[in-house]
């Protein structure tokens, strides 16, 4: 069990999308240079001033490159740290070499295992402890601080390993919710294609019965299969574009679609008011999109009755344009951050993507949450299958 979870450790990849370097660096830079300023004129008591001095910022620099070379800035700043610490054990001086500043390095402990690969982790746990071990043997200091001063070393590492652990989790959470959402538009779009395909059969036995009494009608029956069959193949593109697991079968219920808001919004229990406005033709909307428009109100008004804060009011607006299909939900609430993006947004983002359309969520400029969609409008000739009202 211990040598899989090592091997499991040393295998294990760096975490994807490492930023070289943000504002937030740039700023530690600043604080961590002006700390080595201030300290080497102010204290009077440093030792081996331009030694300290040299050494401290060297440490600042390396913090620039903590995320994109975790191993080779904890070898980097450990390493100068044992041949400083080293070269005071030979000299013997009275004071510790070395400024306070020098305490950034810690930065560096919480990068590696927040940003390094397994092997790197252990590589540089093995510097770190070996810097350790050396200043603790060396130093004259109680047995209590160097205890002290040793596990609040470590305990950088374990929250970067417990950030790291988090954020991994997060990102697992949303790959779930992004399949999911697939496979429910892969259930939808089987039921369309299953449609289709049930009126080819149908148009194609009225053409057999019709072909030797009224061949124009047969014909007419012919062409209606050969457009369903088109439409078909779009569908079954589609299905296979987006369908990820091959297990997933069909739902007995349909889908809700535009032809369902109305009921939604009106549905009893929600402590809000809920005002819908559906404008342009909405009655041939390809099936996908049809159910994408009914999930994206359904997921964003549920979002503001659970957390809209101070809210009286959801303004849910439906307009199909000549080429897409815009979807608006805000709420009246107060403006509340970006605390309300969940897995549920995340899904239907998901959804609107794979749609080749896009959808945006967050606060609004003066008050409230808004949620923003646009899906392309799809095959809306006069000969497009319309959505059967229910």
């Amino acid at each position: 069990m211990l040598r899989d979870d090592l091997r499991t450790l040393w295998t294990e990849p760096r975490p994807p999308d490492a930023p070289a370097r943000v504002w937030r660096d740039w700023a530690l830079l600043a604080v961590g240079l002006g700390g080595v300023v201030l300290e080497a004129t102010l204290r009077e008591n440093v030792v081996w001033r331009p030694v300290a001095v040299v050494f401290a910022v060297w440490l600042c620099l390396l913090l620039l490159w903590r995320r994109t070379r975790p191993l080779a800035m904890v070898r980097l700043a450990f390493g100068s740290v044992i041949l400083l610490q080293v070269a005071s054990f030979v000299a013997a001086p009275r004071e510790p070499v070395g400024l306070d500043t020098g305490v950034v390095v810690l930065v560096l402990v919480y990068a590696l295992p927040r940003w390094g690969s397994g092997r790197e982790i252990v590589l540089g746990g093995a510097v770190i402890l070996a810097a350790c071990t050396l200043v603790t043997v060396t130093d004259d200091t109680r047995v209590v601080e160097k205890v002290a001063g040793l596990a609040f070393l470590l305990l950088n590492g374990v929250v970067g390993a417990a950030v790291r652990f988090r954020v991994t989790a997060r990102e697992r959470q949303l790959d779930q919710v992004r399949s999911r959402e697939r496979e429910q538009l892969a259930r939808e779009l089987h039921d369309t294609v299953a449609h289709h395909v049930s009126a080819m059969v149908i148009m194609a036995q009225a053409g057999r019965v019709l072909a030797g009494t009224d061949p124009s009608a047969a014909v007419a029956a012919l062409e209606g299969v050969e457009e369903e069959g088109a439409r078909t193949l779009e569908e079954m593109r589609a299905m296979v574009a987006t369908l990820r697991d091959r297990g997933a079968g069909a739902e007995l219920a349909p889908p809700g679609g535009v032809a369902d808001l109305e009921r939604l919004v009106r549905a009893p229990g929600g402590r809000l008011r809920v005002v819908l406005g559906l404008d342009g033709e909405l009655d041939a909307l390809p099936p996908a999109v049809d159910a994408a428009v009914y999930r994206i109100v359904q997921e964003s008004v549920t979002n503001a009755m659970r957390h809209a804060v101070e809210a009286t009011e959801v303004v849910v607006r439906v307009a199909a344009e000549r080429h897409t299909v815009r979807v608006s939900v805000r709420d009246n609430g107060q403006c509340t951050g970006r605390g309300r993006a969940g897995y549920g947004l995340a899904g239907l983002r998901e959804r609107a993507t794979l749609l080749g359309g896009e959808l945006r969520a967050g606060p609004g400029a003066d008050q409230g949450w808004h949620v923003e969609a646009e899906l392309p409008r799809g095959r809306t000739e006069s000969g497009a299958h319309t959505r059967p009202r229910r």
